[in-house]
Parts: structure tokens; sequence; C-alpha cells
């Protein structure tokens, strides 16, 4: 029996150490299993380790992915199941309308503008003034539907894998390539928008578009109906003194204007009127 017992522990496997890439993926798995998707630096930060080991750590196992700077488990619904492109694009539709148009406004003959997704977003491609050329970059189908018919513009359509909650794709090479743009306007849509919070959406692969199209523009618009405001949605992606201009419709309360007038972004309420 003592020999038996002896050969067991022999064959049974050596315990992973805690350093080692094992471990570490079995803490990540532990940690996004019960917090849900992790933020790269924060999982960074509680391995002990930089967030390029993390990468690599990732790139070797199946069970784990890294999107829009967030862990999280292969295969999950990052895309937000609280948001439906099709059920979205039918609600507070003369509010998404009164801030798309009057952003749209802003834009100058021969500007660089990045337009988000979501569906406030095909509001502000549609009154784009038609006399101007322009180059659009954008990352949605339902704006390239628009841009791509309108005479005089260059549109920079991101590709990658595609979301079909948002119509919306990314890819790594799509962060790269907006990295090396230079952008005079970036119109960006956000599904919350909280003075102490910051600004919000639904989905994580948006996250890095949006940041990274941001840090390239002269101007970052923030354009948003009112029911956005004091709402906070899982994917974080910017402070909202991060934009120079928030754009929404007049229907936003006296008590939420008073809060957001005074910080560093501009605030414009544009008035609302019918939509056929």
């Amino acid at each position: 029996m003592a020999t038996a017992r002896s050969t067991l522990k022999e064959r049974s496997p050596p315990a992973v150490p805690a350093g080692a890439p094992g471990g570490r993926i079995a803490r990540l798995i532990a940690m996004v299993t019960t917090s849900g998707p992790v933020r790269l630096r924060e999982a960074a930060q509680a391995l002990g380790v930089s967030e390029m080991t993390v990468r690599r750590d990732l790139a070797v196992t199946d069970t784990l992915v890294c999107l829009g700077g967030y862990v999280a488990i292969a295969g999950a619904p990052l895309a937000g199941a609280d948001y439906v492109l099709d059920r979205e694009q039918r609600t507070h539709m003369a509010g998404k309308r009164a801030a798309a148009e009057a952003a749209a406004r802003r834009v100058q003959s021969d500007e660089t503008i990045f337009i988000d997704c979501g569906t406030t977003m095909p509001f502000l491609a549609a009154a784009l003034p038609h006399d101007i050329p322009l180059t659009v970059v954008c990352y949605a189908l339902n704006i390239a539907t628009i841009v791509c018919r309108r005479p005089g513009t260059r549109v920079i359509m991101l590709g990658g894998f595609y979301y079909e909650s948002s119509a919306s794709f990314w890819s790594r090479e799509s962060e790269d390539t907006l990295a090396r743009l230079g952008i005079d306007r970036a119109f960006i849509s956000a599904g919350g928008i909280h003075r102490e919070r910051g600004v919000s959406c639904s989905s994580f692969h948006e996250v890095p578009l949006k940041q990274a199209a941001m840090a390239r523009a002269e101007e970052s618009c923030l354009v948003a109906d009112a029911t956005k405001f004091n709402q906070v949605k899982p994917a974080y992606f910017a402070d909202v003194e991060a934009f120079d201009r928030i754009v929404t419709d007049k229907s936003l309360g006296v008590v939420t204007r008073k809060r957001f007038t005074g910080l560093r972004p501009v605030l414009e309420t544009a008035a609302l009127r019918s939509v056929a």
C-alpha cells in the first residue's frame, strides 16, 4: 500500500505557482467570474505584473480575451444585453435629432471628422452640410451607409470583427489606424453621462475606438439626447471634462443643467421639433 501511495503521489501533477502564467490565468478567471469584465490595468495591478505580461498570458489561453481594454470570458456577450440597435433607434428620436443636427452645424469645409456608432449619429451624418468636401471616419454600418452616398466625401471605414448589437466593427488595426489620423472633430455618442462617474456606453469594444478618436481630435464633442444624463452604463470611457463640448436637447432638466454648467465642456442645448 505504501508503494501504491508513493506511485500515486509521484504521478500527481505539480501545483501551478501563482506567479507562473497558468497561475495568473487561474487568478484572472476567478476575478472575471466573480466581478465581470476587469480593466486590463486593474488586472495587471492585482497580479503585480505589467499590462504586456497580462496580454501575453491571454494570448495562450482560449478561456479569456482582452477586448476594449477589458479582460473577459471569451465568448461572453460584451456588447451589452441592455442595448439593441433596432430597439434603441426608435426611442427618444426628437431629442437625438435635435442634438445631432446642432452638432453637425459645427462642421467646416475640408475637415476630417470622426462619427461614432449608435442611434443618434445617423441623424448627424444625414445633417452634414452637402455643399462642402469632407473626410469622414466611421466604424458603423448605419453611418457608412449614409456618408457613402454624400457627394464630395472621402470615407475611411474602420473594419474588423462585426458586432450585430450596434452594427459596428472593432479590431486592433482600427485602433492603429486612428492613431495615425489627424481628426478635426470627433463626434462621440454615449449611453450614460454622469458628472462624477463619467461617460459610458454599453459595448466594451467601442471603448478603445472612442478613446483613440478623442486623443487625435482637435475638438471632442459629446452628442446625446437628454435621457442619457445621470445614467451609468457598464463600459466607462472618459471623464466629462475630457470633452470640449456637450450637445443635447432642451428637455434637459434645470437641476441637471446646473450641475453640468461651469465644467470644461461647453453645454449646448438644441430645440426639439417633431420627427416625421
